[in-house]
């Protein structure tokens, strides 16, 4: 997993590393993310740097569900029309 505790205080983490993960990988980094979260124990900063990553974590997959909603609607308009075609 990518660190996480940002480099000075109130600094952002790093998350630059999520836009090139597919669903699974982010989907499985998402769910140690929130485990740890739920676990506490974490000094604030690490805390939100957490939080942050989770968050953009979980938009990472919205995305690729997104992506394939839109490929399963495209591939359906297709066979329709190919259907209205025959």
């Amino acid at each position: 997993m990518t660190e996480t505790t940002p480099s000075s205080p109130g600094a952002a983490p790093d998350l630059s590393d999520i836009e090139s993960m597919g669903y699974e990988q982010a989907r499985e980094e998402l769910v140690a993310t929130v485990s740890k979260l739920e676990a506490g124990g974490t000094a604030l900063e690490e805390s939100l740097a957490l939080w942050e990553r989770g968050e953009a974590l979980a938009n990472r997959c919205e995305q690729w569900l997104d992506g394939a909603r839109d490929r399963l609607d495209a591939a359906r308009a297709r066979r329709e029309s190919a259907e209205d075609q025959d």
